[in-house]
């Protein structure tokens, strides 16, 4: 009988703490939530205002134990155990004998535990330590003050290597979860074993690209360790002679005429397989063949910040990613995946992973790489200020050395930023306001700590220091500053400036900036009760993070709408006002194009149910924003600009393909009756990835009461059409629009939904009682027009009824 190599420790182990009954389970990978849920000793954290109801569970230590049989056979062997994403202070032990003690969820941990098995049964124990109170053991052996993130209700996050808005976030639940959420495992260690297998890339003047596979294998003695290496099936065995300790091994695949891997949009994602074996340790990476880089030469504005892959300038769409889910447990592949897959269906070709969450499983990355999605990752620390001792700073090293490692392989991943907004958390705390000196001496340690180990790690990643950031060791407000490096702008939003606002920056690459809506009505009524459908109800407060965001999304409502009728009218209206900020921003950006080349929203998911600046629902629905942006990330589109002084309409063309574009224009102005009458026609050619304007209409032209429309169509196949208002939208005298819709259910499940509108109806927008997809949304119609669109349900065959608003029912009594 072959001899056992490894032991899957993963299913179901027992959960304990002081106080609770003794039969308590946890499934593994699993949260300790998640499990006490399950087994009814919590209620649902995301229901009405039960998070308050569940803080005790972070303040306790859990332990989570189960047994696991050795083989006579198999004891006196090197053994050790294979452990990762453990959340987070950690104490394990086996059979009673301390093996590890961790203190970073962003490390991958392997203590060798050979001396601790015994024949038969084991048992293994995880005590996981209540952040809360680890963190005030590290907050309180600090040599200074260094206090926590204001958006944090659960303290001392900061003081641990742990996702920063698990402590709470203007859109996250605070519940400071604990858990086991990766590998579990005891492995044989043979002659070998591989720690890490990282690919370089070099590209050659004649177009062929060398890949530069290194392997780094850990052995417990000196002795010779056969590899084997494969790319594509090609296959090629080394005989590796290895020290105590580790060993690096490299091998040289040669690949002559390349597929190259392009971001979505821009041309297709081919993928090289590579395996290495090494005794029974194999691992997997799958490699796009690519050159990035980041531009920042010096020009008249300040200095450029764009992407260039495989020679071409990119315009990057996209959004910022926050974790999927507030608790690891409710989250799969699948479910990520379909939120991924909804950010290309909206034209976005980069996520920016945020620096407040964590570092993304294997499997995410892959999913990127083979989506065509850019990934900006950000390294683990968000708006907060944090130690600078040595122990801090050498675990960080360690972690930073195992992630470029683990994922630098990556096509997708395009930059590692060192943090999100460090250097402007040195201006929110008393502390660090009083004494500045101090707290930017303790972030360049860090973040000199995070580079240095980074580049140690792979001397080819691209390395942005802080995000936002003017520059390199630039210590200056990239919040307000738009000539060079990339911006945060979040004026209109936290600032209360009108949309207009957007339109006084210039930003170079904006990789943050936001306007918040509450979540669809759909999801609002699974976790309230009816007496709850109130804006300003105890639990719609609850599920709203933000300080004064109800009332800046009030506020704002006043400044360009009537105010709605009801509540679920709130709701809708909540979703185009943000949809309209975020058009404002992006279209006026993109206009700028090549001196703006990136527009990424905050943000894409929800991590909960929450008001909350994303663009997906917190399970992955549509919001009005996400139907919005597929058309205003369109890579062809047409856009109304405004001069400042409001007496022109600039038609502004943004062409982000690889070619020149024809576009055939029609604008025509539409009565309160939805009559239409037009006005001009224009065509005109935009270079490839370029922008210019179409034609400049004088507002004056537009007769009062009447709104500007046009439609487009490219040469490329490329179509769209808009409106543009001169002045706010509560001051059109909109008529009933006349709307009808007739849903007839499909075949397939799906359902075919016949829209008719005698009258003007603006923002369109088609509700349906279950979770899935309409083929369009949130759109303009004129009078006697027609469409038809599609709604296809989560779950197939569902039954669903539907709901239709646009902009004159959702504030008429009528």
């Amino acid at each position: 009988m072959p001899a056992t190599t490894q032991i899957d420790l993963g299913g179901v182990w027992s959960l304990a703490s002081e106080g609770q009954r003794p039969d308590l389970a946890i499934a593994i990978p699993g949260d300790v939530h998640s499990a006490l849920q399950k087994q009814d000793v919590i209620p649902d954290p995301y229901f009405g205002a039960n998070e308050a109801k569940v803080q005790w569970v972070a303040e306790r230590d859990w332990v989570l134990s189960r047994s696991f049989n050795v083989d006579a056979g198999d004891v006196g062997g090197r053994w050790y155990l294979d452990l990762d994403y453990v959340d987070t202070v950690a104490t394990v032990r086996i059979n009673g004998e301390m093996v590890l003690e961790a203190d970073n969820m962003f490390r991958r941990y392997r203590p060798d535990v050979s001396d601790f098995l015994r024949e038969g049964e084991n048992v293994i124990e995880v005590m996981l330590h209540s952040p809360v109170r680890a963190g005030r053991d590290v907050y309180d052996r600090q040599p200074f003050e260094v206090p926590w993130s204001k958006n944090c209700p659960i303290p001392y996050g900061n003081m641990l290597r742990k996702p920063a808005c698990d402590f709470g976030w203007d859109w996250n639940i605070a519940l400071a979860p604990m858990g086991l959420y990766g590998t579990v495992m005891l492995r044989r260690l043979e002659a070998a074993r591989i720690e890490h297998v990282t690919v370089k890339q070099v590209h050659r003047t004649n177009g062929g690209v060398e890949l530069d596979v290194a392997v780094t294998l850990f052995a417990a003695e000196p002795g010779t360790v056969p590899v084997e290496f494969t790319l594509d099936g090609e296959r090629v065995r080394i005989d590796c002679s290895v020290m105590q300790g580790e060993t690096v091994v490299h091998h040289l695949f040669d690949i002559e005429q390349p597929r190259l891997w392009w971001p979505s949009g821009s041309g297709d994602q081919p993928l090289h397989q590579i395996d290495v074996f090494a005794g029974s340790d194999h691992v997997r990476r799958q490699v796009g063949i690519r050159r990035v880089e980041l531009l920042t030469d010096a020009d008249e504005a300040g200095s450029r910040f764009a992407f260039r892959v495989n020679d071409r300038e990119i315009f990057c769409r996209g959004a910022n990613w926050i974790p999927a889910d507030a608790l690891y447990s409710r989250t799969s592949p699948a479910k990520t995946e379909a939120l991924l897959q909804s950010a290309v269906d909206a034209n976005m070709n980069m996520i920016r992973i945020w620096g407040g969450g964590w570092y993304e499983q294997d499997w995410f990355y892959a999913i990127c790489d083979r989506l065509g999605i850019m990934v900006w990752q950000d390294f683990m620390f968000a708006c907060n200020l944090y130690p600078c001792t040595p122990d801090y700073l050498d675990n960080v090293a360690l972690e930073v050395d195992y992630q470029v490692r683990r994922l630098s392989h990556h096509a997708s991943i395009v930059v590692w930023c060192g943090d999100n907004e460090l250097v402007g958390a040195m201006d929110w705390y008393d502390v660090s306001r009083k004494d500045r000196d101090r707290y930017l001496v303790a972030y360049d340690r860090l973040n000199r700590t995070i580079e240095v180990a980074a580049k140690k790690a792979n001397s080819d990643i691209i390395w942005w220091p802080s995000s936002p950031s003017c520059g390199y060791l630039n210590f200056g407000d990239a919040w307000h500053a738009d000539g060079s490096g990339d911006m945060h702008f979040w004026s209109v939003w936290h600032e209360n400036k009108s949309f207009d606002h957007y339109r006084t920056v210039k930003p170079r690459f904006c990789s943050e900036f936001g306007f918040q809506s509450y979540t669809s009505n759909l999801l609002v009524g699974g976790f309230t009760d009816k007496k709850d459908l109130n804006i300003a109800s105890p639990v719609m407060e609850v599920h709203q993070k933000n300080v004064g965001g109800n009332e800046r999304i009030a506020g704002t409502m006043f400044r360009y709408f009537r105010f709605p009728k009801d509540f679920a009218n709130f709701v809708y209206l909540s979703q185009i006002q943000q949809g309209l900020a975020i058009k404002t921003a992006v279209e006026y950006w993109r206009s700028l194009k090549p001196h703006c080349m990136g527009t990424i929203i905050w943000q894409l998911n929800d991590t909960w149910p929450v008001a909350s600046w994303a663009s997906l629902d917190y399970g992955g629905n549509w919001k009005a924003l996400h139907y919005q942006a597929r058309r205003f990330f369109a890579p062809v589109a047409l856009f109304a600009i405004p001069s400042a002084n409001g007496e022109t309409i600039d038609m502004a063309m943004a062409n982000d393909t690889a070619g020149p574009v024809e576009l055939t224009a029609e604008f025509y102005t539409v009565g309160m009756d939805g009559r239409t009458v037009p006005l001009t026609q224009a065509q005109g050619a935009c270079r490839a990835d370029a922008s210019s304007t179409l034609l400049s209409i004088p507002a004056c032209s537009i007769p009062d009461g009447h709104v500007l429309m046009w439609t487009y169509h490219g040469s490329n196949g490329s179509e769209g059409r808009g409106h543009h208002i001169n002045g706010t939208y509560k001051q059109l005298e909109l008529e009933p629009p006349g709307l009808t819709a007739r849903p007839v259910c499909q075949a397939d499940g799906a359902y075919e939904i016949t829209l008719a509108a005698e009258g003007l109806a603006l923002f369109v927008l088609v509700e349906a009682s279950v979770a899935g997809r309409f083929s369009d949304n949130a759109f303009d119609m004129t009078s006697g027009e027609h469409r038809i669109v599609t709604f296809t349900p989560e779950d197939a065959g569902e039954e669903a009824e539907f709901t239709i608003r646009d902009l004159h029912s959702c504030q008429s009594a009528d």
